[in-house]
């Protein structure tokens, strides 16, 4: 029995050993969706911290929003990256737990910003005159702590009962772990981890889809009544939010996907992009859309690139390539 009941071996990435014949094209892949993710995430949290003028709950639970996504990102890709350049395809099973339960802990994070994000909005559009009473900067990092500290402590409970159930395999269809495939892999009974798991991620998404959903709708209602550039702004924000909120929902339908037909054999690479679309979608387009999207924002990004020469150097590099490259490939055809 002590050999097949092993707590402590390392466990093995299969979706690394999938990917190990194109492993430098990957790695690749993987330094520029990175590089690109934090560079992007930096910008925006950046300009928000050195600009008072965007020193507001908005902007604050944007930083935030994006920052969470960094954390998601640099979940998956440095080891990620390591892993192809070493042919690596094992983790140890404290290291799997570590990294179950950063993701846990992007997950319910990315969810709570949404939430709040979602009924910031909701005050801002239908109570206006009362929005700077109802919540200030002080009151909006609480909530950002609070969130977290009760993301911290579900996560961790979670993460607990998965710690000492005894393991008859050592094989993961995916290229990171989380809670759910260790509890796949366990050789004893894991109803309590499993009924603790899902009916704290119900519960939290019932919570937070019922507010964001609740605030969007109050914010819709408001829109149909008033008229000119007051409904131009609400429904750009929501339309905003909606696009993002919506981006992170198709990265957990995935994961539920994958979940759900467990009992079907998929191929690794299906687990792996079910999996993954969640940890690189949303932390690449969540700056995207709202330093696009977010007008101020937009500007003051500008603004701030402008005063140290680098939109300038931009804008120059795309007057001169784009012209050639045009040229290049009307000369082709």
């Amino acid at each position: 029995m002590e050999n097949a009941f092993n707590i402590s071996q390392n466990l093995v990435l299969l979706g690394l050993m999938e990917m190990e014949g194109l492993k430098y094209l990957y790695c690749v892949l993987s330094i520029v969706l990175y590089l690109f993710t934090v560079l992007l995430s930096i910008t925006i949290v950046a300009v928000v911290v050195a600009d008072t003028k965007l020193h507001e709950p908005m902007y604050i639970l944007i930083s935030n929003l994006v920052l969470n996504g960094t954390f998601g990102s640099s979940l998956l890709f440095p080891k990620l990256i390591v892993d192809l350049i070493t042919s690596s395809m094992t983790i140890s099973h404290s290291n799997c737990i570590a990294q179950a339960l950063c993701g846990a802990l992007f997950a319910f994070n990315e969810m709570s910003t949404f939430t709040l994000m979602a009924y910031d909005r909701y005050l801002a559009v239908c109570h206006p005159l009362r929005y700077s009473m109802l919540i200030t900067n002080e009151r909006i990092i609480s909530l950002i702590i609070g969130s977290f500290v009760v993301t911290f402590i579900i996560s961790l409970i979670g993460l607990l009962l998965t710690w000492k159930l005894p393991l008859c395999g050592n094989r993961i269809n995916n290229i990171f772990c989380d809670n759910m495939s260790m509890i796949i892999l366990s050789c004893v009974d894991s109803t309590l981890s499993q009924l603790f798991s899902a009916s704290m991620v119900v519960l939290y998404l019932c919570v937070t889809i019922f507010v964001t959903i609740f605030s969007n709708l109050q914010i819709f209602v408001v829109c149909l009544k008033i008229s000119g550039e007051s409904r131009q702004k609400a429904v750009h924000t929501l339309v905003t939010h909606l696009l993002n909120f919506s981006i992170f929902l198709l990265g957990l339908w995935f994961l539920f996907i994958r979940y759900r037909v467990g009992s079907i054999k998929l191929p690794v690479i299906v687990h792996v992009l079910l999996s993954i679309t969640g940890l690189i979608v949303p932390p690449l387009f969540n700056p995207l859309i709202y330093g696009v999207r977010t007008h101020a924002l937009k500007m003051r990004v500008i603004h701030h690139l402008q005063t140290r020469h680098v939109w300038s150097k931009w804008t120059s590099i795309q007057k001169h390539f784009i012209p050639l490259f045009v040229i290049s490939h009307s000369r082709s055809q």
